[in-house]
């Protein structure tokens, strides 16, 4: 019985981590679309990259030997310098107006 009342606040946090996270990411989409219906453009992906590898950064942080987190992270920085890399061949003032308000280095 007790084991079941664990499991079942387990299920209610994971659901509300799952839940602000898919708010988060509507905010983020929100904000950095570049028309109404738009969620897929390059701005948009790396805003929601980089927010992503900032939480799981953070993980890190603390769970310093989770290897398979930490192979996820590079494959999506790695993800997030070729979409950037696209974007500043295509148009090099969106690439500088984005990497500006993403406070990234480049």
């Amino acid at each position: 019985m007790l084991e079941e009342e664990i499991r079942g606040k387990d299920r209610e946090e994971e659901d509300r981590e799952k839940l602000a996270a898919v708010e988060n990411k509507e905010k983020i989409i929100e904000e950095y679309r570049t028309h109404e219906s738009d969620t897929g453009s390059p701005e948009v992906q790396v805003a929601i990259l980089t927010e992503r590898i900032n939480h799981l950064t953070e993980h890190l942080r603390v769970h310093k030997h989770d290897y398979h987190s930490r192979r996820g992270l590079l494959k999506m920085v790695g993800r997030r310098r070729r979409l950037l890399r696209y974007l500043q061949n295509q148009d090099v003032e969106r690439y500088r107006a984005l990497i500006s308000r993403l406070g990234l280095r480049r």
